[in-house]
């Protein structure tokens, strides 16, 4: 009788948990030598069954910085379920704004494997299917997946201010910042990529948003290098699953992204939203026109 009882307190217990409203969760997951982490959000009612729209952050930035945590609450007050990650750029369990003061030794297209890994985590969690996310930088690396990557568990693909790129507007941007030039450091580091020392070191190097910092040759040449899926419209035509793009006319990172994408949106598989006003973060109420659009796309699909 006393087992009898105990089970029905278990599934009691069980029930309650299966019909819980929504909730947030770290997710820690094994990566090789790392650990990955991402906030999983569920809308109440809701379970992996109903899909997750997986999130990836802009430049050397985190799951917890503003446009991330907005669309995350909007997505769950909408009834829909979110995994925005941390890019472990290398570093074990990472949270907040990369370090400048820590040697760099991570490449664009790590993000990419971190991607899989999770799609693969949510995979086994019986998710239905999938939503890519990504903002800037995070935009790019979310493309270039989707374009190389066959996963049948995309649903559809969105892309928030996603980074575009020129050798010419990568010269002239490190130029503006940093008043060097490039070209100088970009040979520099290639010729030892060349010469098998891809882990050799950079001292005193202007790398990205961090100043005076020290970067691996192959983390310099990985985002500085002269490649064509760095620039997140050369990768739209190559995306199967219907996707969504958003510029801001107030975007003072990625400029020019609506005419860059304009010739290539029909649409159908390629839409493209330009938010008047907006800038590259997106806050405000700029944020909820964003998720509003978002919503009515996915569930067009």
């Amino acid at each position: 009788m006393l087992r009898l009882f105990n089970y029905f307190v278990l599934f009691f217990i069980f029930s309650l948990i299966a019909i819980r409203p929504g909730f947030a969760e770290e997710i820690k997951l094994p990566y090789g030598k790392l650990v990955l982490n991402g906030n999983l959000e569920i809308a109440e009612g809701k379970s992996f069954k109903d899909g997750v729209i997986l999130m990836t952050h802009g430049t050397l930035n985190h799951n917890g910085m503003e446009i991330i945590q907005t669309f995350q609450g909007l997505f769950k007050e909408n009834g829909f379920n979110s995994l925005a990650i941390n890019l472990s750029l290398n570093l074990n369990d990472r949270h907040g704004f990369y370090d400048c003061a820590t040697p760099h030794t991570h490449h664009h297209t790590d993000a990419l494997d971190e991607i899989g890994a999770w799609l693969r985590w949510l995979k086994d969690k019986k998710t239905d299917h999938v939503v890519l996310l990504g903002h800037s930088r995070g935009g790019n690396q979310t493309a270039w997946f989707a374009a190389e990557r066959s996963e049948p568990l995309i649903k559809a693909v969105v892309l928030v201010a996603p980074q575009t790129w020129s050798d010419s507007y990568a010269v002239d941007s490190y130029k503006a910042r940093y008043q060097k030039d490039l070209k100088s450091v970009l040979d520099k580091a290639q010729g030892m990529v060349a010469s098998g020392k891809p882990d050799e070191w950079l001292e005193h190097t202007d790398f990205i948003y961090c100043k005076d910092t020290k970067v691996s040759a192959s983390a310099f040449v990985s985002y500085y290098k002269s490649e064509p899926r760095l620039d997140t419209p050369h990768l739209l035509p190559k995306i199967k699953q219907p996707v969504l793009v958003f510029a801001a006319t107030e975007d003072q990172i990625v400029k020019g992204l609506d005419k860059k994408v304009a010739p290539l949106a029909d649409g159908k598989n390629i839409k493209l939203v330009v938010i008047d006003g907006a800038d590259h973060s997106f806050r405000d109420l700029y944020a909820e026109d964003v998720v509003d659009a978002i919503v009515t796309f996915v569930e067009s699909i």
